[in-house]
């Protein structure tokens, strides 16, 4: 049976499933979810994200992850993990950075955390030979301690599941994932005392336990062991309403209900939900601030024109993939970054917010 068939046999039989459950199913199910069995990134995949479009992307962090080493008093041994880190590309653009940074090669100790098997095979693949050799695991709960840690998220924060809830008199009304007349997967509303009914511009609500527990968990780890966590994602800058739930298939938005497992869903990272806990949590965190503005503050513009210099016949290609990392009309503004750091440390690029 396909995933699609099971869903719908197990909602037949113990009703609708929440939204968060949804996504669980379709992105982790360990026989045909998405990120298990069949994720696809790049210009032949389901989508690309910012390493993918330029090798800048993955440079510029590999400055940021120096400084912010340097800043933390150059300790003698320190962890870097990245955390889902797509096909390898970040991690590989940013080793062959640091490269100019013997001091910090030697101190450093390489963590990859992924969960889809598929794609730490291509992990492997691309990392092969690298220095320093990096380690896997699949969960930062495995990750040892008794060292401090820079460690990079790029568009993890959207992944990670999300209940969603809709406006009614008299509260908040739960959005599920039931059957439809003709028996296919719909949208619904969990039954209420007051048989209340959203009206037709409701605003939904979206809460992601996932995203808070990642928060308190990275706060807990930064103000344990030390050292700062960059968050980089698509999301919310503010508290703010909007059903966000997306489904990408082959670079296009599909209904998220129709390739359940064949589709790689997301929602907007909650950027202020994630700073509070990890503050809560004993670590300090920036608000978030443009991807746009972190990238410049970290010289990508300066490093655009060296790139131009050294490759004329490729400036124009050039320019179109800084255009699409920070334009406010690409994803120079909804995509943002942030900050989970040590109380006596101001990360690289959040100068301004400090």
């Amino acid at each position: 049976m396909s995933l699609l068939e099971r869903l719908r046999a197990e909602i037949a039989q113990t009703g609708p499933m929440s939204v968060a459950d949804y996504m669980t199913r379709c992105l982790h199910d360990p026989q045909d979810g998405y990120y298990a069995t069949r994720p696809s990134i790049g210009e032949g995949g389901d989508f690309i994200t910012s390493p993918l479009i330029s090798q800048m992307f993955g440079e510029l962090l590999g400055v940021w992850a120096v400084e912010t080493w340097t800043r933390m008093g150059k300790p003698d041994a320190f962890r870097l993990v990245e955390m889902g880190p797509g096909d390898g590309t970040l991690m590989s653009d940013l080793l062959r950075t640091v490269r100019l940074a013997p001091d910090f090669v030697a101190a450093c100790e390489v963590w990859m955390i992924e969960t889809s098997w598929p794609l730490r095979a291509v992990q492997k693949e691309k990392l092969a030979g690298m220095t320093p050799e990096p380690n896997w695991t699949g969960s930062l709960d495995n990750l040892p301690g008794g060292l401090p840690v820079i460690l990079i998220a790029n568009e993890l924060l959207d992944c990670l599941p999300a209940r969603q809830f809709v406006h009614a008199e008299g509260g908040w009304i739960e959005r599920l994932v039931g059957l439809g007349e003709d028996g296919g997967l719909a949208f619904g509303l969990a039954p209420t005392p007051t048989g209340a009914i959203p009206p037709p511009d409701s605003p939904v609500l979206e809460v992601s336990a996932a995203q808070e527990a990642l928060g308190t968990q990275l706060g807990e780890l930064i103000a344990t062991e030390g050292g700062a966590a960059l968050l980089i994602d698509y999301g919310r800058g503010g508290p703010e309403f909007g059903d966000t739930l997306q489904a990408i298939r082959k670079h296009e938005k599909v209904d998220p209900l129709a390739f359940p497992g064949e589709s790689d869903l997301t929602v907007y990272a909650d950027f202020p939900t994630v700073r509070d806990a990890a503050r809560k949590a004993g670590a300090e965190a920036t608000d978030p601030i443009a991807q746009g503005l972190f990238l410049g503050m970290l010289g990508i513009q300066h490093r655009a024109e060296a790139l131009k210099t050294a490759r004329p016949d490729r400036a124009v290609v050039i320019e179109r993939q800084l255009i699409r990392l920070i334009s406010p009309d690409e994803m120079g503004e909804l995509f943002k970054a942030a900050c989970i750091h040590s109380a006596d440390l101001v990360p690289p690029g959040f100068e301004a917010a400090a």
